[in-house]
């Protein structure tokens, strides 16, 4: 499946000039490069020389750290987006909320420090982001419609559990083997009362 391309306007929703373009997709292939090997933490400054742009360059077309980031993310998280969409299709409500938050927590390790500051990445307005908090809202509201999940769960607490997840497992080497686990422990947190109990029930069984 070809996935669309990103948007290319500028900060004031018109179309970018050819050089312009030219400059921004430079700045994500360097900024890949440099967050790959440094972390999300990275210097700027370095991000913009391994582009050959100036640091004004850099921000005009991304004003904050987490606007850099989540366009560097951007195809990605809207390839979770479409994949989990689909993927919803087959699997109950709450299993599907479940493997979209696994997926998440592993794109939240893509660099090194991109966990701690993901909320805001995923609020940065680039298409990938918005698609994916949209899918998380429409699983998380399907899961609770079908009186899997409590209604005062909210998208922000899945996200926060995504964060927490990735910087756990990024603590050590068997870090990511433990995902799968974590997240089905935060899942089943996430069952109403009554739910919860007869499961933990059955597994002391």
């Amino acid at each position: 499946m070809k996935l669309p391309k990103t948007s290319t306007d500028d900060a004031t929703g018109g179309a970018m000039r050819a050089d312009a373009r030219r400059n921004r997709d430079r700045l994500l292939v360097a900024a890949d490069a440099v967050f790959s090997e440094r972390g999300a933490d990275a210097s700027l400054n370095d991000v913009a020389k391994e582009a050959g742009v100036g640091i004004g360059t850099l921000y005009r077309h991304f004003p904050t750290r987490e606007a850099l980031l989540g366009a560097t993310c951007d195809e990605r998280f809207l390839k979770l987006a479409q994949e989990s969409r689909e993927r919803s299709a087959s699997v109950s409500a709450l299993e599907a909320l479940r493997l979209f938050l696994e997926e998440l927590v592993h794109y939240a390790g893509l660099y090194q420090g991109l966990a701690a500051s993901l909320g805001i990445v995923l609020r940065s307005g680039t298409v990938g982001c918005h698609a994916t908090t949209e899918e998380g809202q429409r699983l998380l509201e399907a899961a609770q419609r079908a009186g899997e999940v409590r209604g005062d769960i909210s998208l922000d607490d899945v996200v926060c559990m995504a964060m927490a997840i990735s910087l756990s497992a990024a603590q050590d080497a068997s870090g990511p083997k433990r995902i799968p686990r974590l997240t089905g422990m935060f899942i089943d947190g996430l069952r109403p009362a009554r739910e919860a109990a007869v499961t933990h029930g059955a597994r002391k069984r």
